[in-house]
């Protein structure tokens, strides 16, 4: 991603820290970003679309993260813990991960709709987030599906790698539960280890 376009992206999500995104002026993102505000609009296209980057964005890091703790283990149990972890962490610390997995979007967010819009712009990720954005129910299947994808390996029988989407299934949605309705004696990974008590299915 361009230099530019990065820098303005960490700006909206630093002005978003500290105001509701209605209060977010494009003008005052681009001087915190170091560029002009035609550069912003050459990039975004408009308000609309600096938003629909930014939640873009935090989705593409919150699965890049899924992807490193799917990667960071060798035991499935350790590798489905880590995901469970990183989930319910990446929910506390950023507002609009939050608001992605648990499509509540309050007043204080940007919350651009989750179908494609049209798009004229000619920068290739503004494009792609012109798009359709992931709904709480595409996140889970894309979690569910990098964790089979990571734990199956080639030659596993399709009604074994079933019963394994079930248990990443289940386990990204207990994560879940943890973020809407943080457990008050035990931890997310107690949780996932009690409900995975037979390993998934491994080859």
């Amino acid at each position: 991603m361009p230099a530019a376009r990065e820098a303005l992206l960490d700006a909206a999500y630093t002005a978003l820290a500290r105001r509701p995104w209605p209060a977010v002026r494009m003008v005052d993102v681009a001087a915190a970003a170091g560029v002009s505000r035609q550069t912003l609009y050459n990039e975004f296209g408009s308000k609309d679309g600096l938003a629909r980057a930014l939640v873009r964005r935090e989705a593409d890091g919150y699965l890049a993260g899924v992807d490193r703790a799917l990667a960071g283990h060798v035991d499935p149990r350790d590798r489905l813990t880590a995901t469970a972890e990183w989930t319910t962490a990446s929910a506390r610390e950023n507002a609009l991960v939050r608001a992605m997995l648990t499509g509540c979007w309050g007043a204080r967010l940007p919350a651009p709709g989750l179908a494609a819009v049209a798009s004229g712009s000619a920068v290739p990720a503004q494009r792609r987030a012109d798009g359709p954005l992931p709904s709480p129910t595409d996140l889970v299947a894309l979690v569910r599906d990098r964790a089979v994808a990571v734990l199956a390996g080639p030659g596993v029988p399709r009604s074994d790698t079933a019963d394994l989407a079930r248990s990443c299934e289940l386990v990204v949605r207990l994560a879940l539960s943890c973020v809407t309705a943080p457990p008050a004696d035990i931890g997310v990974a107690d949780l996932v280890r009690g409900a995975l008590h037979r390993p998934p299915v491994m080859p």
